[in-house]
């Protein structure tokens, strides 16, 4: 999680919700965050964040509005999307010089029928008629005022923040030359109308390809041809990794000469693209495989990704390339996700268990205490003990 509590300030910093592969922070964070500053104390949370999941940013306004104390939440950086709505908890919203403040509707991705995507529908019209209530109340404007903003995608500066009513005043800069805060890491491609300052700060910063999430950020075509994708390799700048237009139309043009009808096999070229496994577009396309089920291995292809950076997490030990090794050797999301749970059970094992053996051959209480640990990890992640 990336909460930080000092005294009566509370820090949010990156996306909302819990994203494995991202930094994050949960409502469960902030209600712990909350208690440890005490219920009837007032409280500063410094807040920057590009969203995340809107309806944890949702149960995360609940939380601190429902706090007993003073709320001042401090724009740093920047709030967008759900962190918007958490922005909106404030007694007192402040935006420091410089900060961004971003509101739009909620979306979601929906495979399926017609009723799955006329559910979908009527799932995220309720969302944004909830966000919009919320910054109503904030802004003094009426729900359809609101929800014009929202369907607009308004990005605000400090001044705009105030003028709408979504914040109360800017924090006075403590130098003429203080850069201010910067926005925290996200994929600002992801919205309908960044900034273009936000976008080109993506790129640099190789933000570009995050996971997207249900009810984040919209799914926004592509910017421009090239997709850089993150190397998060901890020490250095990240690498990036790029899938040319020229590339994918070559690609196209080898599948077209198979089976493969020339408007799927664009569809699947895109779908490799934008679900970060560029690579797998000329195997997936050579195969001649379906559109369907091209999509089915880009989302196992992408959990098996994830599953490695969560674990990485646990254990830095775990190879940085055991994703692209996984994939190659054809490992399902179960089996990948069995294999990545024996290693954290093994490193588990060698700092927890002793590696001295008793003169009677029984383990001590606190070596039983490490072996029942173990077993029911693996329990509780469905891998036989």
């Amino acid at each position: 999680m990336t909460v930080l509590v000092n005294g009566t300030e509370i820090v949010l910093s990156g996306t909302v919700g819990d994203l494995y592969w991202d930094e994050c922070f949960t409502a469960s964070d902030v209600i712990l965050a909350l208690a440890q500053v005490g219920r009837g104390q007032d409280v500063t949370i410094r807040l920057n964040s590009g969203g995340g999941i809107a309806t944890e940013g949702a149960a995360i306004h609940s939380a601190i509005a429902a706090h007993g104390g003073r709320k001042t939440i401090v724009v740093e950086g920047i709030a967008a999307s759900a962190a918007s709505v958490i922005a909106m908890a404030g007694d007192d919203v402040v935006m420091s010089p410089g900060a961004l403040m971003m509101v739009h509707d909620p979306s979601g991705f929906t495979f399926g029928t017609v009723d799955d995507h006329e559910k979908q529908i009527t799932a995220l019209t309720a969302l944004a008629t909830a966000m919009a209530g919320i910054y109503a109340e904030k802004t003094g404007k009426s729900v359809d005022e609101v929800r014009a903003d929202m369907r607009a995608e308004i990005w605000m500066t400090p001044e705009e923040a105030v003028s709408g009513g979504y914040a109360d005043r800017v924090l006075t800069r403590a130098a003429a030359n203080d850069p201010g805060p910067q926005p925290t890491a996200f994929d600002y491609r992801l919205f309908e109308h960044p900034p273009e300052r936000l976008v080109a700060l993506s790129d640099r910063r190789a933000w570009t390809n995050r996971a997207r999430s249900t009810a984040a950020a919209p799914a926004a075509p592509p910017r421009q041809q090239e997709k850089p994708m993150a190397n998060d390799k901890a020490g250095s700048e990240p690498a990036t990794i790029t899938f040319t237009q020229a590339q994918m139309d070559e690609a196209v043009s080898r599948a077209t000469a198979t089976s493969v009808p020339r408007s799927d096999a664009s569809a699947i070229a895109k779908a490799c693209v934008d679900g970060g496994v560029p690579a797998m577009a000329a195997s997936l396309l050579a195969e001649g495989v379906s559109l369907a089920e091209a999509k089915t291995r880009i989302g196992a292809a992408g959990e098996v990704k994830n599953l490695v950076a969560l674990a990485r997490r646990k254990d830095p030990n775990i190879p940085e390339d055991l994703a692209a090794t996984m994939l190659a050797d054809g490992k399902t999301v179960e089996q990948a996700r069995a294999a990545l749970f024996d290693k954290l059970v093994a490193a588990e094992e060698q700092t927890s268990i002793s590696s001295h053996v008793p003169a009677d051959g029984k383990p001590k209480a606190d070596d039983a205490k490490s072996v029942d640990l173990t077993a029911d990890m693996k329990r509780r992640h469905g891998v036989q003990a």
